[in-house]
């Protein structure tokens, strides 16, 4: 399915259910190439207030009448991007990241787990660059060492 066929629109509570099942598929598909591993895995009811979810703008991605995606934003961080595994390559993952940088100031950044090679492409595609590669705590499920690339895309100020 082609990106003209997405639609975005500010998350609901009703699309929890909907946020959450793509969130651990997808998380899982995330982990699965990290250094952690899918031991690392915890849910999104399990993260979403301690990695604040909600701290900032989160938009779906609707696709066939059904909720395929989200994004988060806090500040001029994209920190939460899924999709659901059923639909990856379907341009679901880019229109999310298209319309969060509609509102995300002249710099925009962002971190990548190492090994998500899906994810380090899109964000490449889009013009963000890895700024910095770092090996640390796994946010949120401290207890597990990863390595995340720190990417920022910049848009030059308007001339004129």
């Amino acid at each position: 399915m082609p990106a003209q066929d997405v639609t975005i629109r500010p998350y609901d509570a009703g699309d929890w259910d909907a946020i959450a099942r793509i969130h651990d598929a997808a998380r899982l598909d995330e982990l699965r190439g990290s250094a952690a591993g899918v031991e690392a895995f915890l849910t999104l009811a399990q993260t979403a207030e301690g990695e604040g979810l909600f701290d900032g703008p989160l938009w779906v991605a609707e696709a066939g009448g059904e909720v395929a995606g989200f994004v988060g934003l806090e500040d001029d961080e994209v920190t939460w991007l899924y999709v659901d595994p059923g639909r990856y390559r379907q341009g679901i993952g880019r229109a999310l990241l298209r319309h969060a940088l509609t509102v995300t100031g002249p710099t925009t950044e962002v971190c990548v787990l190492d090994g998500n090679a899906a994810a380090l492409a899109l964000y490449l595609a889009e013009g963000f660059e890895i700024t910095e590669t770092r090996t640390g705590r796994l946010v949120g499920n401290e207890r597990f060492t990863v390595t995340g690339h720190i990417m920022h895309r910049r848009v030059a100020a308007p001339t004129g």
